[in-house]
Formats: C-alpha cells, sequence, structure tokens
C-alpha cells in the first residue's frame, strides 16, 4: 500500500552543497537524494559539470521526500531565504505516492 507524501526538488550551484544539505537535515528530513543538473533559465546556460567546467560551479538538484507539506515548504523557504538572491537556485514540490520506504 502506498502512502502519499511531498516531493521537494531543490536544482542550486554545486558550491552551496553542503550548507543547504544542512538546512535539509536539520529540518526533519529522513534523508535526499543529489544528482548533477544543468540547463538554461534566467540566470543563463548552467552546465552539469561535465569535462572542462570547474566543478565549484555546476549545479545540483536535491530530491527531499517528506511526510508533510509544511516540512518540505519550511526548508524551500529556509535554502531560498538564504541562498537564492546570492546564488541561482529554483525549489518546487510535487505529490508522490511512496511505496516502499523506512521512514519519512
Amino acid at each position: 500500500m502506498s502512502k502519499t507524501a511531498v516531493k521537494l526538488v531543490i536544482v542550486t550551484e554545486k558550491i552551496i552543497m553542503k550548507e543547504v544539505s544542512k538546512i535539509i537535515e536539520k529540518e526533519g528530513a529522513s534523508g535526499y537524494t543529489l544528482t548533477s543538473a544543468g540547463g538554461k533559465g534566467s540566470r543563463n546556460m548552467r552546465s552539469s559539470g561535465g569535462p572542462g567546467v570547474i566543478d565549484h560551479f555546476a549545479n545540483i538538484k536535491f530530491e527531499v521526500i517528506t511526510a508533510d507539506k509544511d516540512t518540505a515548504e519550511r526548508i524551500a523557504d529556509m535554502v531560498a531565504a538564504k541562498y537564492f538572491n546570492h546564488y541561482a537556485g529554483i525549489s518546487y514540490l510535487d505529490g508522490v505516492e511512496v511505496l516502499h520506504a523506512h521512514t519519512l
């Protein structure tokens, strides 16, 4: 049987990865998935850190599954308030159904 949850996605610059992960953990998320990301947005083309790109200027994507929307929004708001005025970033929520998990 599935359980309804909320997925928070944060795409931002790799240089702030440790700081963002600390916020996610501090605010009670049980974990996250982290992948390389690239694309184009309001701050122009961004690389996923491929050959020839300085690693700290690459983009990353956090995916955080939370049991409730309040936790996801609190994490997103804290990250945006602290970093998105000075670093590229976007966050969004998506409703998901978790099939198998130890905890949320």
